[in-house]
């Protein structure tokens, strides 16, 4: 009983995150939302965010700024009709606007594509097999090697070292899975903005990474 319910807790738990992670969201990166415009940047920023979402037949996200020199925009929220996007003052500044306009359509493609949804799903999935197989290895283990008719310390080490190791397997299945969604964004991207524009855009994130990577050198 006790092990059900912890395999339920522990799945729960990206659930939780996802119904929660507009809050987090605007929490951690002290995103403002733009409810009404205070200058022309946000009203320009509002109208391109209502005319992609259109295009991509979803509801209007919620849209914000967050202070960070880095470019960076994200988007969150567990419906496609109730999200949020929202863009880095550093990106807002640096970018022209063809190139944030294809950033946001990038993260609006993918609100469209339930990105967020899958990927916690998926999370949920994946955590649920590493603890199942965990057990049931540790299990296996235990009765063959320490010769245990109950679950002894054996057992627990053996599950907690499988844990970590499936873990790790795991966690490159759901990156793959990741960066492959992000390439189905970058398409959305181009597909409701152009490609030139997207391309630009993907270019001088590139660049400043670069930037950055030898800085820190």
């Amino acid at each position: 009983t006790t092990e059900i319910y912890t395999l339920s807790l522990h799945d729960a738990l990206p659930i939780f995150s996802l119904l929660m992670s507009k809050w987090m969201a605007k929490n951690s990166t002290g995103t403002q939302i733009i409810t009404e415009p205070s200058n022309a940047e946000e009203r320009w920023l509002l109208e391109t965010v209502a005319e992609l979402a259109r295009k991509a037949d979803i509801g209007m996200p919620e849209v914000g700024i967050f202070q960070a020199q880095q470019s960076n925009a994200f988007a969150t929220g567990w419906n496609k009709n109730n999200a949020l996007v929202a863009v880095s003052t550093g990106l807002f500044s640096r970018f022209n606007k063809d190139e944030i306009k294809a950033v946001l359509a990038h993260e609006i493609g993918h609100v469209a594509n339930g990105d967020m949804v899958t990927l916690t799903l998926i999370q949920g999935v994946v955590n649920t097999f590493v603890m199942f197989f965990a057990r049931i290895i540790g299990s296996i283990i235990d009765k063959a090697v320490f010769k245990n008719d109950r679950p002894g310390v054996g057992y627990f080490v053996t599950v907690m070292v499988l844990q970590v190791v499936l873990g790790i397997l795991a966690s490159t299945i759901v990156m793959a899975f990741s960066r492959w969604r992000e390439y189905r964004a970058d398409a959305a991207g181009a597909h409701l903005t152009t490609k030139a524009a997207m391309i630009g855009a993907l270019q001088k994130l590139q660049s400043e990474v670069r930037s950055e990577e030898h800085t820190s050198e």
